[in-house]
Order: structure tokens, then C-alpha cells, then sequence
């Protein structure tokens, strides 16, 4: 076999076992891709030495710090400012034109309402209104007397409380006519204290409760049998016991309502506010507080308030404020209950005088607006229940009887 005939067999089997190198192009294309995918700090990272990258890391945290600092000391300032507006902003007032012609009625501020009695009816005026002269400068008491008076309520938009307040109660009214005649009344505030709404504790108003002088032996006696029932008085330990179940959310409930219900006493609760409000706002929480109470006792197997007539007669609650908005600063709201339990109240309009607004004669309506600030897990003003259970205790610790000659 010549020469020129191998040859094309060797170029075949050259080609047969030729194995061709693998190519570099797709794995630099790979590796261009990943670094160009990378993010700027990533690859910057990656050429700084690890002492860089810790002092970069410091510094991010320490910014951080700062900065949850500065958004902490941020969010407390401007509710400190929240708090100063909703407290401060309205304390000063205008003087009003008859500021200068205030009399010097003792015991009484102006604008309380204080009453006289005439035949078949009742008629409230205000101190130093045309009817009711208050007395000369010459027959009045001295500065101490007329401060001794004034009770501190701890709040300088109302500023104190009269320790008296004198009323009409109609002793003949039995429900089933006119009354005979209208005796007027002294009444002897047991406590006082501030409503407050909110988290903040922005003040509403002002409330004191007040019963009739010549009630406060029935109500030292209703006391007392709750912890002895042959006792005339108490002493150090019985008295702790009876504050105790006074400021318990359950027992204190069943002690005040055999006061309300059962000792016939006559009382007064008396509302100022401390900001302009209106009266829904003062509606509705007495009627959420007597939902919550009722309910509370249905669900101990209680039907006292489960007929129709309890239903009419919150209806008639609601009615008095119906149309009525504002309640201004500075203003006299009172709710009276007499001996068998029925509600008025009485709003001091300003030049217009004190005008009754309405009543309401289903006693468990009236008992329960007062248990709202006596009684429960949750009282329209703590401060007010613990200034009324502290008023009792000093008339407890004396013999039945003998308080109310000492007030008068």
C-alpha cells in the first residue's frame, strides 16, 4: 500500500479520536455576570479590611440609637403639650359684670341656689337675686367663718365647695297632691371630688354630695347596724371595718343601697364643671353606669328592674337633658332626692335664675345615678367615693343623734 493511499485513512482516524478543549467563554461570561450583579456596597465590603467594617457597623448602631432617642423624647413632649393644652388653656375666664356686686352671703357662693318656700309649690332664686337680699357688711361674719364655710375641691378652675347648701324639700308632698308647703332645708356636704375622663386625667367637673342635716342620725343609724346592729356608735376597728366594706365593689353596693333605699334620708348631689361639657355627655355615662349595674345584678338572678316601668322611667331620665347642649364652666347642675326617692334637677341658667328641668319618680332610677359615684368596681370619681366614705366615718364615730345638732 503506497503512501498516497494512507494518507486519507490517518486524516480519518485523526479526526475520529479528536477530542475538542472545552471552551472559556461561558465561564467568563458567568463570572463577568455575578460581579457586575453585585450592589456597590456589597463589592465595597468585600475590598475593606474587617477593622473598617466594625467601625462601620459601630456607627450604624450608634445612629440608630440616636435616632430612637430622639423619636422617644419627641413622643413624650408633645404629650406633656397635649396635657398642658387639655389642663391649663382654660383656667382664666373673663370676669363676669356682677363679680363686683357679689354679696356676702354666709356659707354660700353665688349662684348656689337657695330657696324659699311658698303654698303649694316650690320656688328656687339665686344668692343676691331680687327676692333675697343678702345681709349688710354689718351683720356679717368675719373672713375665718365665711373661709371655714368653703371647702377646698383641690381644683383651681372651681376653687371650693359651700359646706352648706340650704333647699326646699316639699315634707307633704306624699305623691298624691300639691304640697301643703315648702320647708326649706339645710343640707351638709359629706364629700367631694373630681371627675376625670381619659388617661391624661383631664378634668370634667366638680361633684359633691350632700344630705339633709336633719337626715344624718337615719344615716349614722343605717351605718352603724351595718356592723353592729345593737351599737350606737363605733369604734377605731369597727369603723375600719365598716370603710372597708364601703370601698368593696359588692358589699359596699348592698350597704348604700339600704341607705337609699330603705333610711329615707334626703340628699343632694352637686355638679360644677371645670370645662364648658354638655349634658350628653352627662346623660349617657349615668345611663351606662345603670346599664352595667343592672345587668350586673340580672345576671345574679335579680328581676327588680326587668319590668316595663324601669324602662319608662330611664326613658323620663333621658327626657330631662333632651335639647339641651351645653353646660358651661362655672355653671350649677343639682340633682335633689327626697325621702321617697324621687329625682330633680335643677340647672342655674345664670341672669335667668335656678329653673327645674325635670323629675323623675321611680326611686331605683334616682338610687342608681348615686350609686354611680358610692358604689362598684368603677365610680364616676374615685377621689369624690373616698371623700364621702371618710366623711361618714367621722359622723359614725359619734352618737346617733348627736351630729346634727353639732352642724347646726
Amino acid at each position: 500500500m503506497n503512501q498516497s493511499t494512507l494518507s486519507p485513512l490517518l486524516r480519518q482516524a485523526t479526526r475520529l479520536h479528536h477530542v475538542p478543549k472545552p471552551s472559556l467563554r461561558p465561564i467568563i461570561r458567568q463570572q463577568r455576570f455575578a460581579s457586575s450583579s453585585r450592589r456597590p456596597q456589597e463589592t465595597a465590603r468585600l475590598s475593606l479590611d474587617p477593622i473598617t467594617l466594625r467601625r462601620i457597623d459601630a456607627q450604624r448602631r450608634a445612629h440608630r440609637t440616636r435616632r430612637s432617642y430622639y423619636l422617644g423624647v419627641g413622643m413624650f413632649v408633645s404629650m406633656g403639650a397635649l396635657y398642658f393644652l387639655a389642663t391649663s388653656v382654660d383656667r382664666w375666664r373673663e370676669p363676669e359684670q356682677n363679680d363686683s356686686a357679689r354679696g356676702n352671703m354666709p356659707g354660700i357662693e353665688r349662684g348656689t341656689p337657695v330657696v324659699t318656700g311658698v303654698t303649694g309649690g316650690t320656688e328656687i332664686r339665686k344668692a343676691g337675686a331680687e327676692g333675697i337680699a343678702p345681709p349688710s357688711p354689718s351683720s356679717s361674719r368675719s373672713d375665718t367663718e365665711e373661709q371655714a364655710d368653703q371647702v377646698p375641691t383641690g381644683t383651681s378652675t372651681i376653687p371650693t365647695f359651700p359646706r352648706t347648701l340650704h333647699l326646699t324639700s316639699d315634707a307633704n308632698d306624699d305623691g298624691k297632691g300639691p304640697a301643703a308647703a315648702a320647708v326649706p332645708t339645710e343640707y351638709h356636704l359629706m364629700g367631694l371630688g373630681v371627675r376625670t375622663v381619659s388617661f391624661l386625667g383631664i378634668q370634667v367637673y366638680v361633684v359633691g354630695l350632700y344630705v339633709a342635716t336633719d337626715d344624718i342620725a337615719a344615716l349614722q343609724q343605717t351605718l352603724i347596724r351595718a356592723i353592729d346592729p345593737v351599737a350606737t356608735t363605733l369604734v377605731p376597728d369597727e369603723k375600719e371595718k365598716l370603710r372597708a366594706k364601703l370601698l368593696d365593689a359588692d358589699v359596699g353596693e348592698e350597704v348604700w343601697t339600704r341607705v337609699l333605699k330603705d333610711a329615707g334620708i334626703r340628699t343632694v348631689v352637686r355638679i360644677v364643671p371645670t370645662r364648658n361639657t354638655d349634658f350628653m355627655h352627662l346623660r349617657d355615662g349615668w345611663v351606662r353606669g345603670i346599664t352595667a349595674r343592672t345587668q350586673k345584678a340580672a345576671q345574679k338572678g335579680s328581676v327588680e328592674f326587668e319590668d316595663e316601668g324601669f324602662a319608662k322611667a330611664i326613658g323620663e331620665l333621658k327626657g330631662i337633658f333632651a335639647g339641651r347642649k351645653a353646660l358651661p364652666k362655672g355653671k350649677t347642675l343639682l340633682l335633689t332626692r327626697d325621702g321617697r326617692g324621687v329625682l330633680r334637677a335643677w340647672l342655674d341658667e345664670g341672669d335667668k335664675g335656678v329653673s327645674k328641668m325635670g323629675e323623675v319618680r321611680d326611686e331605683r332610677v334616682g338610687r342608681q345615678v348615686w350609686l354611680g359615684y358610692l358604689a362598684g368596681k368603677n365610680v364616676a370619681s374615685e377621689s369624690a367615693r373616698r371623700s364621702v366614705v371618710e366623711g361618714v366615718m367621722e359622723f359614725v364615730e359619734r352618737p346617733v343623734g348627736t351630729v346634727a345638732t353639732q352642724v347646726v
